[in-house]
C-alpha cells in the first residue's frame, strides 16, 4: 500500500514520488506475460523519448561536448608530458601509439591521422603550465555546459524537469564536471599508457603475473568503468534519486548502443573515404559531431529506459524523506480523490 492509498488515520508505510505513483504513467501493476510487459517498456522508452525531443536534446549535448573536447585534450594531454620523467623518454611515443590505436578503432585511419598529426605531438611534447591552465579554463565553460545538457536530459527523462532550480542545476552540473575532470586527470594516464607500460607500476617480482592479467582484463575493465560511470550519472543527476542499481539497465543499454554506433560510424567512414565521399577540411569536425551525437543519443535513451523500468517495475521502498514537492503532490492527490 502506498502513501497515496493509505486509509485515514493510518500512517503511510512509505513515501511515493509523483512520477512513479499509480496514475502518473503506465499502470506498473498491469498483469500479463513478462515478454508483453517488456514490449511495453520498450514502447514507453521510445514514445517518451520522442515526446521529450530526444534528437534536439542530444544535439545540444553533442555540440557542447564537441566544443569542450579540444581544450580538455589540451589540458589533459599536457599533463602526460611529465610522465616521461617517471616511465622514461619512450612514454611519449607509447602514448601517441595508444591514442592512435584507439582513434583508429573508433574512427577511420584518415580521421585519426588528421586528428593526431602535429597537434597531439606538440601537446605531448609540451609541459608548459600556461597551456594546461588555459585549456582547463576554457574546458570549464564548454564542459560544464555539456554536463548541464546531460543533466537536463536525464531529469527530463525521469520526469523531474525544473524540480531543481535552474541556477542550482547549473552549479550542480559544474560540480559534476569538475569531479569528472578530476577523475579524467587520474585515469587518462593509465588509459593512455595502455596495457604495455601499466605493469611497470608494480614491483618487478610480480610484474610478469600482472602483465598477463592486464593483457586479458584491460579493455573489459574499461568497459566496466564506462558502465559504472553511466550508472552513477543516472543516479546523481535527478534531484529525487533511486537506488544505484536501478541505473544499471540504462547504463548497459547506453554502453551497448555506444559500441554499435561507434562500429557503424567507423564502417561508414571507411566506406566514405574509399569512395571519395569526403568533406575536405570539414571531415574531422563533422565526424566528431556525429560521434558525440550518437553517444548523446545512447545516454539519453539509457535514461529513458531506466524511467520506463521505474514506471512498470516501481521500487517497493522509497527511503528518501518526504520533500516539499512530494508533500504537495500527495496533498493534490488526496484532494482529487476527495479525502481530507
Amino acid at each position: 500500500m502506498t502513501a497515496d492509498t493509505a486509509p485515514d488515520g493510518v500512517a503511510p508505510s512509505r513515501t511515493t514520488v509523483p512520477w512513479h505513483r499509480h496514475g502518473g504513467g503506465p499502470d506498473p501493476t498491469a498483469d500479463g506475460p513478462v515478454v508483453k510487459r517488456w514490449r511495453k517498456v520498450a514502447g514507453r522508452t521510445l514514445s517518451k523519448a520522442w515526446d521529450d525531443s530526444l534528437f534536439g536534446i542530444s544535439s545540444q549535448a553533442a555540440f557542447w561536448s564537441a566544443m569542450s573536447t579540444a581544450p580538455l585534450l589540451l589540458a589533459l594531454l599536457g599533463l602526460v608530458g611529465p610522465l616521461a620523467e617517471l616511465f622514461g623518454p619512450e612514454t611519449i611515443v607509447t602514448v601517441e601509439d595508444q591514442l592512435d590505436r584507439l582513434l583508429r578503432t573508433i574512427f577511420s585511419t584518415e580521421v585519426a591521422d588528421d586528428l593526431l598529426g602535429e597537434t597531439v605531438s606538440t601537446i605531448l611534447d609540451s609541459t608548459k603550465g600556461g597551456v594546461i591552465s588555459i585549456g582547463l579554463l576554457i574546458s570549464f565553460w564548454a564542459g560544464s555546459s555539456a554536463m548541464s545538457a546531460f543533466v537536463e536530459a536525464i531529469t527530463i527523462a525521469y520526469g523531474q524537469h525544473e524540480v531543481r532550480h535552474p541556477v542550482r542545476e547549473r552549479f550542480f552540473a559544474l560540480g559534476l564536471y569538475m569531479i569528472a575532470l578530476f577523475a579524467g586527470i587520474l585515469l587518462l594516464p593509465l588509459i593512455a599508457i595502455g596495457p604495455d607500460l601499466l605493469p611497470r607500476l608494480f614491483p618487478s617480482g610480480i610484474r610478469d603475473e600482472v602483465e598477463s592479467v592486464v593483457s586479458f582484463t584491460y579493455y573489459p575493465a574499461l568497459a566496466v568503468v564506462l558502465i559504472v560511470l553511466l550508472a552513477t550519472l543516472y543516479k546523481v543527476a535527478p534531484k529525487h534519486r533511486h537506488a544505484w542499481r536501478r541505473g544499471l539497465p540504462g547504463a548497459l543499454l547506453a554502453a551497448g548502443l555506444f559500441l554499435i554506433a561507434s562500429l557503424g560510424l567507423r564502417l561508414y567512414l571507411t566506406y566514405a573515404y574509399s569512395n571519395g565521399l569526403t568533406y575536405g577540411a570539414l571531415t574531422t569536425p563533422i565526424t566528431f559531431l556525429i560521434f558525440y551525437y550518437l553517444a548523446s543519443l545512447a545516454i539519453v535513451l539509457g535514461a529513458q529506459f531506466n524511467n520506463a523500468l521505474l514506471e512498470y517495475y516501481p521500487p517497493k521502498i522509497v527511503t528518501a524523506k518526504p520533500s516539499r514537492f512530494s508533500k504537495r503532490s500527495q496533498a493534490e492527490t488526496s484532494a482529487e480523490s476527495g479525502r481530507p
